[in-house]
């Protein structure tokens, strides 16, 4: 079966939480709070997925200004069809879709090794705040 590849910025946040669980992506997001789950899909512009048949196989979750940067958030791939390329296509069509902009992502640890292998590089300066308390 041939894996279609389309622009879905109406998804199914139902959908998105079964690949983040069924990719190993959930272990670092918020899967037990679906309201959230629901904001981080209704929120974001730039959304693409992988399907085998109607199935949902992959995503990747984009939050972009099409000018300059676009962040690619959640890139996911059910385990069953990882290794296959699909990781890869997501990412040139996001790259595709907002061709002006940098696509910047943080990698989750056990993909680290995946991004230069595809030709993307790597930034030594990236910096992040979970709490307004941590300002000092």
């Amino acid at each position: 079966m041939k894996i279609t590849y389309t622009l879905e910025n109406n998804l199914d946040p139902n959908e998105f939480l079964e690949v983040l669980i069924s990719s190993g992506l959930g272990e670092r997001r918020p899967i037990q709070n679906f309201a959230r789950i629901s904001a981080m899909v209704k929120n974001s512009n730039l959304i693409i997925t992988a399907r085998k048949e109607l199935k949902m196989i992959g995503v990747a979750r984009s939050i972009t200004d099409f000018a300059y940067a676009t962040y690619l958030s959640d890139l996911a791939i059910s385990k069953d069809y990882q290794k296959q390329g699909i990781g890869k296509e997501l990412i040139r069509l996001t790259k595709i879709a907002s061709k002006q902009a940098k696509l910047i992502l943080l990698s989750a640890p056990a993909a680290v090794e995946f991004y230069p292998r595809i030709g993307m590089t790597q930034h030594p300066h990236c910096f992040y705040l979970d709490d307004v308390a941590d300002i000092i």
